[in-house]
């Protein structure tokens, strides 16, 4: 059993155990996500054999006495044969690091690991519903907002203000001029002024969903376009249905039809 210690925050976690169970899956090993076994229970995975507080305990605490061997993957662009020898001959062992990626197995067992983290019916309920009570538009656009920590995060470059936003969504507005558009804008952001974003756009139907991170995935994965800073969320959003997502490296760039790419080629172009 292939063990993944997965850290960092929900879709960090998705990716992570997607590279680990693609690894597994082409080497005949069985893998078992550490986080989900008893944290984010939004999805299928969590109900499945093995997703359980006894199995995490049994990882935890094996690798923490020494009864399960570690293997790291912490370095970008290293040698980790080792690693892979040991994961492929030890009866259990522990992955961890950000750096466990085998993005052509990834791909090759892609809709498999999307079947996985299917969402369970009571997270869609609320979307869901809040959905159908709209009035029906020609398009969905989700905008993911995030600030909080991105203020220091690569010293603040995907720190963004509400009137960048705003412009962003003006540019993609005018790239559908003969559509309806409805604005979905999701985020646990504190500090958005959403009094100006229905200021800016009187004529569409702006949203502010505010589910907890499982139902706001899902909601953006409803979408038709994504638009965000590079983010694992709305990443993993787009991955569902391959949703087109404008990772915004620059908010002054001007916005065109060419800006948005798919999960395919973004995921292995994480920050």
């Amino acid at each position: 059993m292939i063990f993944a210690h997965d850290k960092g925050r929900l879709c960090n976690n998705i990716l992570q155990y997607g590279h680990v169970y693609a690894w597994g899956r082409e080497h005949g090993r069985a893998t078992m996500s550490m986080r989900f076994a008893y944290k984010y229970r939004y999805f299928k995975i969590c109900h499945t054999a093995r997703h359980n507080f006894i199995f995490y305990v049994m990882a935890k605490y094996g690798a923490k006495w020494g009864l399960i061997p570690v293997v790291r993957f912490d370095e970008p662009d290293a040698d980790y044969s080792r690693e892979e020898q040991m994961m492929a001959e030890r009866r259990n062992v522990v992955a961890e690091g950000w750096y466990a990626r085998w993005y052509d197995l990834f791909l090759k067992y892609k809709q498999e690991i999307v079947s996985l983290f299917a969402f369970d019916e009571k997270v869609m309920v609320r979307p869901e519903t809040l959905m159908e009570k709209q009035p029906k538009t020609d398009l969905k656009l989700g905008m993911h907002i995030r600030r909080g920590d991105y203020k220091e995060f690569y010293d603040g470059r995907f720190f963004y203000s509400d009137q960048q936003y705003i412009s962003l969504i003006r540019q993609f507005l005018a790239l559908h001029p003969q559509q309806s558009v409805q604005i979905f804008i999701c985020g646990s952001e504190r500090s958005l002024d959403r009094n100006a974003y229905k200021a800016a756009f009187p004529e569409h139907n702006v949203l502010f969903p505010q589910g907890n991170p499982g139902e706001d995935l899902y909601l953006l994965s409803r979408c038709d376009y994504l638009i965000g800073p590079p983010s694992t969320f709305s990443l993993v959003a787009s991955m569902y249905r391959d949703v087109p997502l404008y990772w915004v490296e620059d908010a002054d760039k001007p916005l065109c039809g060419e800006s948005f790419k798919q999960f395919d080629y973004l995921f292995q172009h994480i920050y």
